[in-house]
């Protein structure tokens, strides 16, 4: 152990204790920040740890009651904030199969067991700051911040969507130090071969991508939602007179799913004999699965059940479900759950799955929106077994 923390790069260590420090919502003795530290730059001693924490105690961290630190919003570095903390977890909800846990995934995955989870497909917040306290206020008053209302499209009144050119280098930097530490803490409960699928946008899927393949997952792809939105096409702010045939940007015509894998062991048939994953279903046994799927915008019926500014249509999630377990068996899990759209996704085609959702509004409107969602009858909806 003490051979691998001298071939560490300077600093490492004290970086990887901000990192995990401040992607949590609670206080951690020095054992859990040591053991969080640990499986994102690899083993390291729990004396260099404490060491730190008390050179660095008050200017960077607080010391709670029993040796459990906190680090301080004031001296924090800018981009690594802490997370503000949680209200009273309530407990754990489920529905058929389904349970959704009211958690901070950081913490939630840190109690996981080795090895648990078959598969992973999450809507994250992937650029992060639309998700802050601040700007999730200015989203629900329906006005200011980085959450746009897009004009209105043939006859239909569009949901809001964040601006991602907004993003300043540091908070572009913050995506992908957050990506980075949570791949790192799933990586171990994973179970080998198992499928992530992320959710991202065109301007900061690099900065996901690069993140989960840094932390060790191999990437696979992508699968292409394709659906009209309302991003991007518009002329030059105030000038579109003058710039009348000029595009700021490309009219966004698709949505990126990042596809990566926990690296699977021997063969692909191994792997499906030892763990169940591996691959994805086919469709039926002349269609494979393939990295297009056409949709359409999530229609009003459906975000009246569940009005979450990011919800994705029944219709997709169940075809991504579905392929996500190549036998059908095991344990899907959603980090960022959201209003419970994955979750319903699963129950409607007969799976197990896990949700954890740390927004107090949110979990409220997953805990009533998971089963008239499973309920709902997208058109043309062939997912169910």
């Amino acid at each position: 152990m003490a051979e691998n923390e001298n071939r560490r790069a300077p600093g490492q260590v004290r970086d990887g204790i901000i990192q995990v420090m401040s992607l949590t919502s609670k206080g951690l003795t020095a054992k859990e920040i040591g053991d969080r530290v640990s499986q994102v730059v690899g083993p390291v001693k729990e004396s260099s740890v404490r060491s730190y924490l008390r050179l660095n105690t008050p200017q960077l961290f607080t010391r709670e009651e029993r040796g459990v630190y906190t680090l301080r919003q004031d001296s924090a570095p800018a981009l690594q904030r802490p997370m503000p903390p949680m209200a009273t977890p309530q407990a754990p909800l489920t529905f058929g199969r389904a349970t959704l846990h009211h958690a901070d995934c950081f913490d939630w995955l840190e109690q996981q067991p080795a090895n648990s989870i078959h598969a992973v497909i999450t809507d994250p917040p992937y650029g992060l700051h639309e998700y802050t306290d601040e700007q999730q206020a200015k989203l629900r008053r329906g006005r200011g911040g980085v959450w746009r209302i897009p004009p209105s499209f043939d006859g239909h009144v569009r949901s809001p969507v964040p601006r991602f050119t907004t993003l300043n280098d540091e908070q572009l930097k913050d995506i992908r130090t957050f990506f980075y530490v949570w791949a790192r803490l799933l990586l171990p409960r994973l179970v080998p071969g198992a499928h992530v699928i992320v959710a991202s946008n065109p301007l900061v899927s690099y900065l996901v991508s690069g993140a989960l393949a840094e932390a060790g997952l191999e990437r696979r792809g992508e699968i292409v939602r394709l659906t009209m939105t309302m991003r991007g096409g518009d002329r030059p702010k105030a000038a579109h007179d003058e710039f009348s045939e000029v595009s700021v940007m490309p009219r966004s015509m698709w949505e990126p799913w990042l596809v990566y894998r926990k690296p699977i062991e021997g063969r692909v048939q191994d792997n499906l004999r030892q763990w169940r994953t591996g691959g994805f279903r086919r469709q039926s046994q002349e269609k494979p699965f393939g990295d297009v799927i056409p949709s359409s915008p999530t229609r009003k019926a459906e975000r009246e059940l569940a009005p979450h500014p990011s919800l994705k249509p029944q219709s997709f999630l169940r075809q991504l479900v579905r392929s996500a377990l190549p036998l059908g068996e095991g344990v899907i899990l959603d980090p960022f759950a959201g209003s419970g759209s994955t979750l319903a996704a699963a129950e409607a085609v007969g799976y197990a799955s896990i949700g954890v959702e740390k927004d107090d509004r949110y979990f409220e409107m997953a805990s009533s929106a998971i089963p008239k969602l499973i309920r709902f009858t997208p058109k043309g909806d062939q997912s169910r077994r």
